[in-house]
């Protein structure tokens, strides 16, 4: 068994090379900068319109990004934050903390610069998604990269060799997000919802295991009652996840912002040293990595990169899944909650963890070194503790159990969304029986090889998505006028909804209510 377990470690490992190695990267942060480029920066040069369509709209009266009277599709608001639920995770915690271990603190600006490019990137998935989407045979809306890799890439050219290898790839990517959704969006979570749990809460305390097995005790009974709360939510569908995300997630994301915005204070004095390391670092190696330029390429800027992609998504096409399920109409206007994901998932969120690590003394300023001890993986924890004692420790475990939690509930979506392209409606039922009983499963397994089984496959997703929104890049700048034009410019042209005719016309006709 072990000699099995090494020699697919090793595959694993040339793999996950390959998919998040410099060329996959390149590939990714290629794609956002070709994007942006394309759209003139909207996402600067659109500021101020795509704020106000978005976060700002909320707080409005008779808004219509948080009502919905579709009972077969969620609001706009509710779409946000169950893809925020699947995105801010132990990524955005633990994953930054672990990329300025390893890469430095100028790992920290790589990683703003994916995300930069990366808001382009999900803007344009946004609005493949909404545009390419259609009705189930239970009359709710499904959409994704393998709809708008087979319906786009396979038909707009007219190219007959084109069609098999856009619905291979169609295909390549449903199954890669089945097996994701299993690893890093279900046991690589839970395992590190149960370990944070046990550290923080039962350190010290035992059970014992169970009588022939290494299985812990303690640990079995954490999973069974996220398996109990997760089926409840899960198997009630999309409406109740997105419900219980749009709860959820705000609340404890804007508790971990103020948190993080309270150490940032206590340390203020440290502001400056951090910022300059931040950008020092990022473009010269930190001292404890070595002085080569190789160096710093390949662990600097590839741990930012990578990082700020695990922690958005934006590229690997997953949040696109629920996206589509949203009640708008305007694809561009779903393509702008898109960018504020990105924005509020890594320039809020992320940042305010490396604000937290890199303020709080556990890393060297001035060479970029680790202070000796350190763990990437407990080292939040231990900066909260630092500045309120234990129940900062017990703060970040719950803050860990929310958002991993979330993320699976989120990732249980777009599972689901991948079964029904392969399956049908019926493969899903069983999908989600199996997904939530592997819960119990990531509680009481060993996490090491799992997160990079995960990881790979995560990574895997991004390589037929990205050929898609790349090769359907001029239908994005096409619709993007279309709306700029009629929204921004008051033009009287006609608007461009949806690649079915009877979609657009039935779509034109609710038009005004967005």
């Amino acid at each position: 068994m072990n000699g099995f377990l090494e020699k697919v470690t090793s595959i694993n490992n040339v793999i996950n090379s390959a998919v998040w190695g410099l060329p996959g990267l390149i590939l990714l942060i290629g794609t956002g900068v070709l994007l942006t480029f394309g759209t003139k920066f909207f996402q600067i040069s659109r500021l101020g319109h795509w704020w106000k369509k978005t976060i700002a709209s909320v707080f409005k009266k008779d808004n219509n990004t948080t009502q919905n009277t579709d009972k077969k599709a969620i609001s706009q608001v509710q779409a946000l934050c169950a893809a925020l639920a699947a995105t801010i995770g132990t990524g955005n915690i633990a994953g930054v903390a672990a990329a300025i271990v390893t890469g430095g603190p100028g790992a920290v600006f790589w990683m703003w610069v994916a995300a930069f490019f990366g808001m382009m990137t999900n803007f344009s998935e946004n609005i493949l998604g909404i545009y390419f989407r259609r009705k189930n045979s239970s009359g709710e809306w499904s959409g994704g990269p393998m709809y708008y890799l087979k319906d786009g890439l396979g038909k707009r050219y007219g190219k007959k060799w084109l069609k098999p290898i856009a619905n291979v790839l169609a295909v390549l990517f449903a199954c890669f997000a089945i097996l994701a959704s299993f690893g890093i969006g279900n046991m690589a979570q839970i395992n590190k919802i149960v370990l944070n749990m046990d550290s923080a809460f039962f350190s010290g305390a035992s059970l014992g295991t169970i009588p022939g097995t290494e299985i812990d005790i303690i640990h079995l009974i954490i999973g069974i009652c996220l398996l109990v709360v997760a089926a409840l939510i899960i198997l009630g569908g999309l409406r109740r996840i997105a419900r219980f995300a749009e709860i959820v997630v705000p609340f404890m994301a804007v508790v971990y912002v103020i948190g993080s915005l309270i150490i940032f204070g206590i340390n203020i004095s440290a502001v400056g040293d951090m910022f300059k390391s931040i950008f020092k670092f990022a473009f010269q190696p930190a001292a404890f990595l070595g002085g080569g330029i190789g160096v710093l390429i390949k662990n600097t800027m590839t741990q930012g990169f990578k990082r700020g992609v695990f922690s958005n998504e934006a590229g690997l096409g997953s949040s696109v899944m629920v996206h589509s399920s949203s009640n708008v109409r305007e694809p561009v206007k779903q393509g702008m909650w898109g960018i504020f994901e990105v924005f509020f998932d890594t320039f809020v969120v992320c940042t305010m963890t490396a604000v937290v690590v890199l303020s709080t003394g556990y890393i060297d300023l001035s060479t970029g070194a680790p202070v000796a001890g350190v763990n990437g993986d407990t080292l939040v924890s231990e900066a909260f503790g630092q500045c309120f004692g234990q129940v900062g420790t017990w703060f970040v475990a719950i803050a860990m159990l929310f958002f991993a939690f979330t993320t699976v509930l989120g990732w249980s979506q777009y599972g689901s969304k991948a079964v029904e392209y392969l399956f049908g409606d019926k493969g899903v039922k069983v999908y989600k029986v199996i997904f939530v009983a592997m819960i119990v499963s990531g509680a009481v397994m060993e996490g090491g090889l799992a997160w990079d089984l995960s990881d790979t496959f995560n990574g895997l997703m991004m390589i037929p998505n990205l050929i898609g929104v790349v090769a359907l890049f001029p239908l994005v700048l096409k619709i993007t006028k279309n709306y700029i034009d009629r929204k921004i410019n008051n033009k009287n042209v006609a608007p461009i909804i949806s690649y079915d005719p009877e979609i657009q016309s039935e779509l034109e006709k609710e038009l005004d209510q967005d």
